[in-house]
């Protein structure tokens, strides 16, 4: 079995769906919501990493104080290139534990159904080759990923905010956007967060259509966390080291 760390840092985002496909992929999930599951002091044993959102900020450590130890665990995960993946929240604190910066967006929240669309360096990627050039995917967020850390390669993209999805040292990804949603996870989320809930298009969030979304969703977002498993399985190759250069004089 190839054994992950799923960090969820809110009861609010499960791992729901998400932990369906990872296992059918072959995954052993050890799954830790602090504080009051502790997580471990290092990733020995754990072939990869799997971060999900939550309500708080990234640096929230005065209400949180046990994000330091999930940003310490995400950064020694990007340092050994260890297999990882952050999910909105999850993506935030791998960048603020790698140099990158997080902030609340100025031009406000991205909430409900929406399409991201692929950069370049996605065509070429293990996970996100396969991907349609613009996947759906479920926004709910306030804060963003304003500037992605040293050596990142942008993957995916959206008009409102760029830094919807990013690649670092090979193996190690982050997005802005949600996969792992149920329909009712995320009218759970509108019902506590109605003023961000206003701001979808109208309709967006009816049952109706988020069950048409997930399963969009699915059809894309499964084969990739397959792709995860073959990638922390070592069956599936790393992206290859990336082409940027700095410019000539």
């Amino acid at each position: 079995m190839t054994r992950l760390l799923i960090i969820q840092p809110d009861v609010s985002d499960p791992l729901s769906r998400l932990g369906d496909w990872l296992t059918e992929a072959g995954a052993e999930l050890d799954v830790r919501l602090p504080p009051g599951q502790e997580l471990p002091t290092s990733l020995d044993g754990y072939a990869g990493v799997v971060c999900l959102g939550g309500a708080m900020g990234a640096l929230d450590d005065a209400q949180h104080p046990w994000l330091a130890d999930v940003r310490k665990l995400l950064s020694a995960a990007a340092a050994a290139a260890l297999p990882t993946l952050g999910i909105c929240l999850g993506a935030q604190l791998l960048v603020t534990a790698t140099g990158g910066q997080v902030a609340v967006g100025e031009d406000g929240p991205e909430v409900g159904p929406a399409l991201v669309s692929k950069k370049d360096a996605a065509w070429t990627d293990p996970l996100f080759a396969g991907l349609p050039l613009m996947p759906d995917v479920m926004q709910f967020h306030n804060d963003v990923i304003k500037r992605l850390p040293a050596g990142a390669e942008l993957l995916a993209s959206a008009p409102r905010y760029q830094n919807q999805a990013f690649r670092m040292n090979r193996c190690v990804y982050g997005v802005q956007f949600h996969i792992e949603t149920t329909p009712d996870i995320v009218l759970a989320w509108a019902e506590s967060e109605p003023e961000m809930a206003e701001l979808t298009r109208p309709g967006a969030l009816e049952p109706e259509k988020l069950t048409a979304v997930h399963a969009d969703i699915e059809e894309t977002w499964r084969p990739f966390a397959s792709r995860f498993v073959q990638l922390a399985a070592g069956e599936l190759d790393a992206a290859a080291k990336s082409q940027h250069r700095l410019p000539m004089a």
